[in-house]
């Protein structure tokens, strides 16, 4: 077996600024990865090069084709129209020579040995000396890639995995060859981290590497369930999904949108491949399979898979006739009280020890999942952790294999595999022999993984530009303040962080007052320098507390909710202007009030995967915690001059962002949307987040930090500016786009950003607006249409046109 002398954890742990970055790549093979991972270069401010065989009319039509559906595909590979721009299409014929221009030359043609070995022997004439030579394979041995190729060429060519779609999955395997530049590595694995937003596995040069060995395995023996035994494909996917921290899309819905074709051809290689593995039968597709390629049921490509939709109605395949029948009725019993258990831990050792279908599907496929891992061993990796990592990262499951044995515990797991005659590894019995026996253990707040190979529990720590609020927070001395929804916690550095901890971080009035005594704090602290406002949850913030506010408007104490309203404006607003610089780091969903709070921030930092929008109106609502009043206020600070015609061109814009309840879907088109200021640092990779928020603070302290100017002069337009923007809605209600009631609701909206009754355009300043925004709140929270839309939205989670 060929391995390599590289560090995993090194890599985790370098210094993001050792290597140089690349500028420029190549990207060979336009099909459906490589035209993907072409894009996500391109997102991390690449030029790429996108270059495919030549067509037969037009030499670029293949390259083309592609293209255009990359930029149609769903979700989107790209993180704005500018980054779809930087590539440059072209042809193997054409415009091979090219590939001179590149930093980085990845191959990704179809998955054949000679078709891949031929492109790099071509690779090799045309690329820079210098240049990093990869090809992206999901499972063919790299070693065999480059075989006939030259000594310098094998010391700077290694395989690369991205998984599907390579934006927004986390793993990056890396394959290096025993000829592989270690240092070449290390630069792939920091550019794949930081500046493509990746957590890097290193693999060794075997079958499918780590991720898709033990993913794919597990995949297929969850479907041999339905295909060979008493389970339907509902109740797998039951089993197999968000219950056990797993995607919701479990494991039909994944096969489905991997591709039967694609599952079925891994399947194959897989079988042929893995000639020494005890399991190797396993590899061997069910007849399912391939009597739903053969009949071109490959899956969400083609609108029918194990799953079908019909009217409306979503139906699974039945295995003999292949036609779609409705789900029937599940029989695993109480699995209630099973999601009640408590956190994921919980949830699966109740579900060990349930005596029904359930728990016998659970012990049974995970005791076979544990097996196959352990086994795995010294094969594809020498570091449990890092199967752990690649399953977590490339399939999306909370807890890996190694990580799940640890929760249901050593003994458990080992007598039950035991009593079905499954073997297991020589190493299992020294550790399992161990006092203290478990695959992790903490030490100090510093984690150590056993690994086999020295009988020792070794170092795992967490990269070093990375802050687990774990660590921070099981250390009392860091908790600087707390209430029941949110803390003060301390970053180090003289850096305090707030977190919110309500439900799904909803801004309440408990969250909201915490943040202004938080910032209080700070401010009146010498030590600190100044704050950061982040979390780990799973998404930024929903936005402000609408259960508090239907509660009240229900009592009719209208009072009690125009007093939150303007607290929350006050807030905001001490987060724009602290004499100390405050740092709102977003990720995934920021929305209402969470939009509103990284809007006031003077120097935001986002991750690329921040979801960003102003979205109050879907609740019959307009933003009022200075939301409204901040895009008046830009609209005139960015325009050409002071006319009101300037003013009411860049109005126009962010009137129609508010009013459409617009989501940005990156941080690229929040800035693009004029929601972030073009200042705003990405992070690419989320993790990093935090970090380098905190490295923003302490840079503004060094710097000298003075908050921004208040802003006492903003030209509003009155209401003639406000009669083109009624002129407008009222054709959109007649062309049928919006209701009435949609109508009415802009109208308010329009009413505060031109600055409500005047009669001409005029400066205000900023508490002007903001009392507008609050009497228009509170007249539309008295609205019947307005409660109709935020109760749908509290029980459905969905909003209401009415």
């Amino acid at each position: 077996m060929e391995t390599t002398s590289v560090s995993t954890r090194s890599l985790q742990v370098a210094t993001p600024t050792t290597h140089r970055p690349f500028r420029t790549a190549a990207v060979l093979g336009a099909g459906t990865m490589g035209a993907q991972i072409a894009a996500h270069l391109a997102n991390a401010g690449l030029n790429v090069h996108l270059l495919d065989i030549a067509g037969d009319d037009d030499p670029n039509s293949v390259v083309t084709k592609s293209f255009k559906q990359t930029r149609k595909a769903s979700p989107d590979p790209f993180v704005n129209d500018e980054a779809a721009e930087r590539i440059t299409l072209g042809n193997f014929d054409d415009h091979f020579e090219r590939i001179a221009e590149a930093d980085w030359v990845i191959e990704a043609v179809v998955e054949r040995m000679d078709i891949k070995r031929s492109i790099h022997e071509r690779v090799e004439e045309h690329a820079a000396s210098d240049a990093v030579i990869s090809t992206n394979t999901s499972g063919l041995p790299i070693n065999e890639i480059a075989h006939g190729r030259s000594d310098a060429f094998k010391q700077r060519f290694l395989g690369t995995h991205f998984f599907n779609p390579p934006r927004y999955l986390e793993l990056l395997e890396l394959i290096p060859t025993a000829d592989t530049d270690a240092d070449l590595v290390e630069r792939v694995a920091q550019f794949g981290r930081v500046h493509l937003g990746k957590s890097i596995v290193v693999a060794n040069d075997v079958p499918y590497f780590i991720g898709n060995r033990v993913g794919v395995y597990g995949q297929l023996q969850a479907i041999r369930y339905f295909t060979e035994g008493d389970y339907t494909i509902e109740e797998i996917d039951t089993l197999t999904g968000k219950l056990v921290g797993r995607p919701k899309s479990a494991t039909f819905r994944t096969a489905d949108l991997v591709g039967l074709d694609v599952l079925l051809d891994v399947t194959e290689n897989l079988y042929d491949k893995v000639e020494n593995d005890e399991q190797r039968e396993a590899f061997h597709a069910p007849d399912l399979l391939q009597k739903l390629v053969d009949a071109g049921k490959l899956g969400q490509k083609t609108r029918a898979g194990f799953y079908t939709k019909d009217d409306g109605e979503i139906k699974s395949v039945d295995p003999d006739s292949l036609e779609y029948t409705s789900a029937a009725e599940q029989d695993l019993g109480d699995l209630g009280a099973i999601k009640k258990a408590g956190d994921l831990t919980a949830r699966l050792q109740a579900l060990w020890n349930d005596d029904g279908r359930a728990g016998h599907f659970f012990r049974e496929t995970t005791l076979d999942l544990l097996a196959y891992s352990a086994n795995r061993i010294g094969e594809i990796t020498d570091n449990p952790a890092d199967v752990d990592r690649a399953i977590r990262w490339g399939f999306g499951w909370e807890m890996g294999p190694f990580e799940m044995w640890d929760a249901l515990g050593m003994q458990r797991v080992r007598d039950a595999l035991a009593e079905r005659d499954r073997t297991l590894p020589d190493w299992i019995d020294p550790l399992a022999n161990r006092d203290d026996a478990a695959f992790y253990r903490t030490d100090g707040g510093a984690q150590h993984v056993y690994r086999p190979s020295d009988t020792t529990y070794i170092d795992d720590p967490a990269p070093s530009d990375e802050l687990p609020l774990a660590s921070i927070k099981t250390d009392d001395e860091r908790t600087l303040w707390e209430n029941d929804e949110a803390a003060l916690l301390d970053m180090g550095d003289g850096v305090a962080l707030f977190e919110f901890r309500s439900k799904a971080n909803a801004l309440g009035q408990q969250v909201m007052r915490g943040l202004h005594e938080a910032i209080t704090r700070v401010e009146d602290t010498p030590e600190l320098r100044g704050l950061v406002i982040g979390n780990e949850g799973k998404n930024f913030s929903v936005g402000a507390n609408l259960g508090e506010m239907a509660e009240s408007a229900l009592q009719g104490d209208f009072q009690a909710i125009g007093a939150y309203i303007k607290q929350f404006q006050q807030t905001i607003q001490k987060v724009r202007y602290a004499t100390k610089p405050v740092v709102v780091a977003t990720h995934q969903k920021v929305l209402g009030g969470g939009c509103e709070m990284a809007m006031a921030c003077p120097q935001p930092v986002a991750s690329l995967e921040t979801y960003i929008g102003l979205v109050e109106l879907g609740v019959g609502l307009i933003p009022a915690g200075t939301g409204t009043m901040r895009m008046a206020a830009w609209a005139d600070q960015r325009a050409a001059s002071d006319h009101p015609s300037d003013i009411q061109a860049i109005l126009r814009g962010y009137f129609e962002t508010i009013a459409m309840a617009e989501v940005a879907e990156s941080a690229h088109q929040a800035i693009d949307n004029g929601i972030l200021p073009e200042h705003t640092t990405i992070v690419m990779h989320d993790k990093r987040r935090l970090h380098v928020a905190k490295q923003q603070v302490i840079a503004k302290s060094e710097q000298g930090y003075l908050p921004p100017p208040t802003l006492d002069r903003i030209k509003v337009l009155g209401e003639p500016g406000r009669a083109a923007f009624d002129v407008a809605l009222h054709q959109y209600k007649e062309g049928g786009y919006i209701s009435e009631y949609d109508q009415f609701l802009a109208h308010k909206l329009a009413y505060v950003m031109t600055g409500g009754d005047l009669t001409a355009p005029q400066e205000v300043d900023e508490q002007y607006l903001l009392d507008l925004e609050v009497e228009v709140f509170l007249s539309l929270l008295g609205e019947e249409k307005t409660q109709a839309r935020v109760e749908h939205i509290l029980k459905h989670n969905k909003p209401l046109r009415n």
